[in-house]
């Protein structure tokens, strides 16, 4: 009953934010724990560019990924534990994650696109990463100028006008 009402508070909290990941360190426990869930409310564009499809919401327990493939992509990314901000971060675009769920039950799944970053995302955060451990400084901006000058579906423009490569 405790794991399961904690699971209803990060799900909350997640949703107040609103975010599509949650791991329990963002909130102070120090568990192996994540919850992610995505409606994935983008225009077509978006969702063609980045792979975003929705994805129900799964409770990850002790997850851990490896890349499939060498294939990487690049795109903003930002976390509930630094509001405000956004980075490009170069991701792997296929993971197979290995994980239980919150019965025990075991989850081996292999994620593509938007879903596979958010595993990478969430995952990080347990192993003590943020997405600014990895992400290409020079395209920091806050949300406000991300929506006034990076909006594109992909960081193409971003890349070539603040001068930083993509994978």
């Amino acid at each position: 009953p405790l794991l399961a009402r904690f699971v209803e508070a990060l799900r909350d909290t997640m949703h107040a934010a609103p975010g599509v990941g949650l791991a329990a360190p963002q909130v102070g426990v120090p568990l192996r724990i994540a919850v992610l869930e995505d409606p994935a409310p983008v225009p077509e564009e978006v969702r063609q560019a980045r792979g975003r499809v929705p994805q129900p919401f799964r409770v990850l327990v002790n997850p851990s990924y490896e890349p499939v493939g060498t294939a990487r992509a690049a795109f903003y990314e930002g976390c509930l534990s630094v509001p405000g901000w956004q980075a490009v971060v170069a991701r792997h675009a296929e993971v197979r994650l290995r994980a239980h769920d919150e019965h025990g039950r075991a989850v081996d799944e292999v994620f593509t696109g938007w879903p596979a970053r958010i595993v990478q995302h969430e995952t990080d955060h347990l192993d003590g990463t943020l997405y600014l451990d990895r992400a290409e400084l020079r395209s920091l901006s806050s949300n406000e100028v991300l929506a006034a000058r990076w909006a594109q579906p992909t960081p193409e423009e971003a890349a070539r006008t603040l001068g930083f490569e993509l994978p």
